[in-house]
Formats: structure tokens, C-alpha cells, sequence
């Protein structure tokens, strides 16, 4: 992925955050010349397994993941593939009209990172399994009931075991990643603040969790530094 300087994270600490928030990710593959790259949609979290903080560009570090063992891309896959996974982080449109001069053009505010690494199937059925129920684990814990109760699997194990056979789980040992976090940086921080604020008064979620990250950064980003670093 291209990131101009200006777009790079502040610290690694973004990066691993985006993907904690947002764990819907794409993973690529190479395929067949004639056909072109595989590409699935499916939930991946950080390995239970995993102990420490991230590196700041996530090299070493360690995700699981599962996807349904009916896709072709599941069958196509094979243990020491290099692969990519995408996440998608806030996003949103930026009018003009919230510059205040012209000439102007309009942009797309958006961040994403990129995490490339090495895709390993996880053999067993218990393996598989655990990984189901990690998985239950973080989302419940991140995304769980708006209560501030997490559902207990227990009384559904018997279930999950059921389906498990016709999952596929792997792990993804990381060697690097990329993350773009394109906030405004590039323009006056007058302009970034109406910018932030904007999306702020918005209704959408992503708007909103836009404008956190925008006001994160311009607190590491004097007034008029644009390197966002």
C-alpha cells in the first residue's frame, strides 16, 4: 500500500488498535493467472496466544482467523502461503465547503492497514474449536451486548462442536504491515479542526469515530505541522 509520509501513523499503537476495532478483513491471495486474486471477507483477531505488545509494525505478532470450509478459497489455500489482510477503519467524505477558499477539490478522508504475512491452516477439529470460541471471546468483549453483559457460550458448545467441521481456521504469522491514516493532515489546522468538527455532529458512527481519530492526532501535531508523525 502507497502511505505518503504525511499519512503514516503517530505510533505502531494506531495500527493495532484499527484492527482490534475493526476485524472484518479481507484476506488476499495470489490465484490462478486467469482468474486473478482470491479475496474472502472474514472475522480475524489476535492470537489468544500472543503475550506482550505489538512491535510498532506488527512483524512478529500472530492473528487467527476462520472462514467456511465450503469456499473454493479455503481449498485453494495452503499452509505457508503468503498472504494479506485488510482492515478498514473510519471513514468519510470531505466537501469543500468546509475549506473556505477556492480553488478547492473535494477528498476522501480514510483509514486502513495492510498486514502482509504468512497464512498457516490449523489442523485439528479442537484447534479449529478454540479459535471459534476466541473469537466469541473478543467480539463479546468489543462489540458484546449493549447491557454490559457478555453472552456465556457454555450452554452452546455442544453446538459449536456440531459446525466446527465445516470451519476452517488458520493463523497468520505477521511480517509487516502499513497502515494509512489520512485525517486532513496535509491541510491547515484551522481547517482540520472544522473538518473534525464536522464529522463530529454527524449521526453516522464512522463520521464520529473519524473525528476521535482527528482530534487524537492533531493533540501529537502542533498547529501547522503536517508530517504526521
Amino acid at each position: 500500500m502507497f502511505v505518503p509520509e504525511c499519512y503514516r501513523e503517530p505510533d505502531g499503537t494506531w495500527m493495532a488498535e484499527l484492527v482490534r476495532r475493526n476485524p472484518l478483513a479481507q484476506l488476499v491471495t495470489n490465484g490462478p493467472a486467469a482468474d486473478g486474486p482470491r479475496v474472502t471477507h472474514l472475522p480475524v483477531i489476535r492470537d489468544p496466544a500472543m503475550t506482550g505488545d505489538w512491535p510498532p509494525d506488527l512483524s512478529g505478532g500472530l492473528l487467527v482467523g476462520h472462514m467456511n470450509r465450503a469456499n473454493p478459497h479455503w481449498a485453494a489455500l495452503e499452509s505457508g502461503t503468503t498472504a494479506l489482510l485488510t482492515f478498514t477503519g473510519p471513514h468519510a467524505y470531505v466537501s469543500p465547503t468546509l475549506y473556505g477558499v477556492t480553488p478547492a477539490s473535494p477528498t476522501w478522508n480514510f483509514t486502513a492497514v495492510h498486514v502482509r504475512g504468512v497464512l498457516r491452516k490449523i489442523a485439528t477439529i479442537e484447534e479449529t474449536l478454540e479459535v471459534v470460541k476466541a473469537t466469541v471471546r473478543a467480539f463479546e468483549r468489543d462489540f458484546g451486548s449493549e447491557l454490559g453483559v457478555e453472552w456465556d457460550m457454555t450452554g452452546s458448545l455442544d453446538y459449536f462442536r456440531s459446525i466446527v467441521p465445516a470451519v476452517g481456521a488458520f493463523r497468520f504469522e505477521v511480517t509487516g504491515a502499513d497502515g494509512m491514516f489520512k485525517l486532513s493532515q496535509e491541510k491547515e489546522h484551522e481547517i482540520r479542526d472544522r473538518v473534525r468538527q464536522c464529522f463530529a455532529q454527524r449521526d453516522s458512527g464512522r463520521h464520529r469515530e473519524a473525528a476521535a481519530l482527528m482530534g487524537r492526532l492533531m493533540q501529537t501535531s502542533p498547529a501547522g505541522d503536517v508530517s504526521g508523525n
